[in-house]
C-alpha cells in the first residue's frame, strides 16, 4: 500500500464554529467532514486525542483499528532513538581487516567494513555523507595503512542487526520500493536507487533506460506500462530472492516529469562493499576476490571474518 496524497486536515481545527460546541464535539463535527470528503470517504479512520498535560483522552474514534502507520512511525523511532541514545551518540562504522599485510603492501586478507546501522553512509542529505566523501575517506585510510593490494575480498558486515532486514508482515507490494527498503546493519545510500525510464505513448511499455548508480549485477524486467495523464505513479518493484532480476510492474503516467523511480536497495553491505573495490580499482588498489556481505556468504556456507 502507497500513500497518494496527504490530505491538509486544517479543517479539523479552523473551519468549525467553535461557538456552542464542546471541544470533543467541534471533533466529531470535524471528522464528520473530513470522512465526507472525496479523498476520504472510504477510507479506514482512527483518531485518539489526548490532553497533553494530564494525558486524558479528549476524543477517540476508533481506537482500537489497525492501521498502517505508514511514515508517521519515524516520530516515535526518532523520539525513542534520542530518548535511549542521547543528543551526543554517534555511529561507529569500522573499517578493518584479517590477515597481514607484506613488506610490498600486499594485503593477504580480507578487508572488513562492520557497520552499527548509522544510517547516514552515503546518504545525498549531507555534503560530508555522500557516497563519493565516504568513499574517499576509507579509500584514504586503506593507503594510510599502506596496503597497495589486496589479496582477498572486500566484505560489508551487516550482521549487527541479524538475519531479518524486513519485518513480519509487510506486504510483497511495498518491500521492492525505497518506502519499503528493509534495515541494514551496514545501511548505504539509505538502502535504496533509482531506476530511470524510457516512456511513450499510452497503453505502450515502459523499458529501463539506467540507473544511479549504475547496478551491474542485477538485471531488470519491465513490465510497466504508460498510464493516462493524471493518473500518477502506479508503478512497483519486486525485490529479487536469491537471483538477480528485479521486476517492475504497475503504470506510470505519460505526464509523470521525473521519469524515475526508487527502489529498495536488497543487500546495502554487498552494495558498498561493491564500491569500495571499485573505487580501489580506480586509485590503483587491486582486489583479487570479489565483494561480498555476511548475507552472500552465508548463502555461500561461509564464515566472515571479523575484526
Amino acid at each position: 500500500m502507497r500513500i497518494i496524497r496527504l490530505l491538509l486536515i486544517s479543517v479539523l481545527f479552523f473551519t468549525i464554529n467553535a461557538g456552542a460546541q464542546s471541544l470533543p464535539q467541534q471533533l466529531q463535527t470535524a471528522i464528520g467532514r473530513l470522512q465526507q470528503d472525496d479523498q476520504c470517504r472510504y477510507a479506514s479512520l482512527s483518531l485518539t486525542v489526548l490532553d497533553a498535560k494530564t494525558g486524558e483522552v479528549v476524543y477517540t474514534i476508533n481506537p482500537n483499528m489497525g492501521l498502517a502507520p505508514a511514515s508517521t512511525l519515524k516520530t516515535v523511532t526518532s523520539a525513542t532513538a534520542f530518548f535511549l541514545l542521547g543528543k551526543d551518540f554517534e555511529y561507529r562504522t569500522q573499517l578493518g581487516y584479517s590477515g597481514t599485510i607484506a613488506a610490498d603492501g600486499t594485503l593477504n586478507g580480507d578487508l572488513i567494513i562492520k557497520g552499527s546501522g548509522d544510517p547516514t553512509l552515503g546518504s545525498w542529505r549531507w555534503e560530508s555523507t555522500k557516497e563519493n566523501a565516504v568513499l574517499t575517506s576509507l579509500a584514504l585510510a586503506i593507503k594510510k595503512a599502506g596496503i597497495k593490494k589486496i589479496n582477498g575480498r572486500i566484505i560489508g558486515d551487516e550482521s549487527i542487526f541479524g538475519t531479518q532486514s524486513i519485518p513480519d508482515g509487510w506486504i510483497w507490494q511495498d518491500v521492492g520500493n525505497y518506502y519499503g527498503a528493509g534495515a541494514s546493519g551496514l545501511c548505504w545510500r539509505e538502502n535504496q536507487f533509482d531506476i530511470k525510464l524510457h516512456t511513450g505513448a499510452v497503453g505502450t511499455p515502459i523499458s529501463v533506460s539506467s540507473t544511479v548508480p549504475a547496478m551491474p549485477y542485477y538485471h531488470f524486467e519491465s513490465e510497466v506500462l504508460n498510464g493516462p495523464a493524471g493518473t500518477g505513479d502506479k508503478s512497483y518493484a519486486y525485490l529479487p530472492l536469491n537471483k538477480q532480476s528485479f521486476y517492475l510492474r504497475g503504470t506510470y503516467a505519460v505526464d509523470q516529469s521525473k521519469r524515475s523511480i526508487s527502489v529498495a536497495l536488497p543487500d546495502p553491505a554487498f552494495d558498498m562493499a561493491y564500491r569500495l573495490a571499485d573505487t580501489l580499482r580506480r586509485l590503483g588498489i587491486t582486489v583479487s576476490g570479489g565483494p561480498e556481505s555476511v548475507a552472500t556468504l552465508t548463502a555461500k556456507e561461509l564464515t566472515a571474518p571479523f575484526i
